[in-house]
């Protein structure tokens, strides 16, 4: 594929700090690489100087009044963008920790034919980032590689190159998600996908705007595994619930027969009830798995 027009789009969040570098990096290896080229900041409700700046830095900036989240942020880029026409889009955050001097190695894996680029940390380096979001990053990857069925080893990387064509057929609907949504959705529309080593550095300054404590992401990377097994292989998911209530309900009701069959006598009410309770839900939830399957292939 032959590249003229590429747009660099930028989602931030009272990152006044950090996006003038960005911004500024980003123009520097664009002009370098003689790429005709435009930058797009969307500004998520800041209530600090980050449109200022970005502005200040060259940036197309477009506002939201108020701060919509990751997901929402991500369609609003996509919008935008494809209004300019460009051949491809290039995504990364505003924080610095994502190097804009690694942007000509995922436009070169464009050329070569690929319509989505990852930029791998786990292929690369990383010279910072916490243990419990290092394992949720993997357990993500590995969900999303299980789902797809190839090994993606950074499926929440934010530093991502794709074509127009790609973001004119691939529909986000997630929130905090979308950058695994667009993953399964451009394997299921038979899109390329590549992934590239890169370095995530230490972030410069302030702190992580996506999730404040470790514990809120935890919790949050738990809650987004299951909706994306929810989502996207709900026979597996419903399937898998179904098999954990009709187990223990089997293994009531076999030694409840044995038991009738030996004594003559079905002195454990309760217990019947309970067997009939977690079979009748099992069967439920495998029945909801099927509907769902057939719903998503349709």
């Amino acid at each position: 594929m032959y590249i003229k027009k590429v747009v660099v789009t930028i989602p931030a969040f009272n990152e006044e700090r950090s996006i003038g570098d960005v911004i500024e990096d980003i123009r520097m290896v664009m002009e370098k690489e003689n790429y005709d080229y435009s930058i797009i900041v969307v500004d998520d409700g800041s209530s600090d100087r980050t449109a200022d700046v970005a502005k200040d830095s060259g940036a197309i900036v477009i506002s939201h009044p108020t701060n919509r989240g990751l997901g929402e942020t991500f369609r609003t880029e996509i919008k935008e963008c494809i209004k300019l026409n460009p051949d491809v889009i290039i995504h990364i955050d505003a924080d610095g920790q994502y190097s804009p001097m690694e942007i000509p190695g995922l436009l070169n894996e464009i050329e070569n034919g690929n319509d989505l680029v990852l930029g791998s940390r786990f292929k690369g380096s990383i010279e910072h980032m916490p243990l419990i979001k290092k394992l949720g990053n993997r357990m993500f990857s590995n969900a999303i590689s299980r789902i797809i069925g190839f090994k993606v080893t950074d499926a929440q990387t934010g530093f991502r190159a794709f074509t127009r064509e790609l973001a004119e057929k691939i529909e986000i609907k997630s929130g905090h998600t979308y950058t695994q949504e667009q993953i399964i959705k451009s394997v299921r529309e038979k899109f390329r996908i590549k992934e590239v080593p890169i370095n995530f550095a230490k972030r410069k300054c302030g702190e992580s705007r996506l999730i404040g404590s470790t514990l809120a992401y935890a919790v949050k990377a738990w809650s987004n595994i299951f909706r994306i097994y929810r989502d996207y292989d709900p026979l597996k998911t419903f399937g898998l619930l179904g098999a954990i209530a009709l187990l223990p309900g089997f293994i009531i009701g076999l030694w409840l027969m044995w038991f009738f069959l030996n004594e003559g006598i079905m002195p454990f009410t309760g217990l019947l009830v309970l067997t009939f309770l977690l079979i009748t839900i099992g069967v439920i939830f495998i029945l909801f798995g099927f509907i769902a399957d057939m719903k998503r292939e349709i």
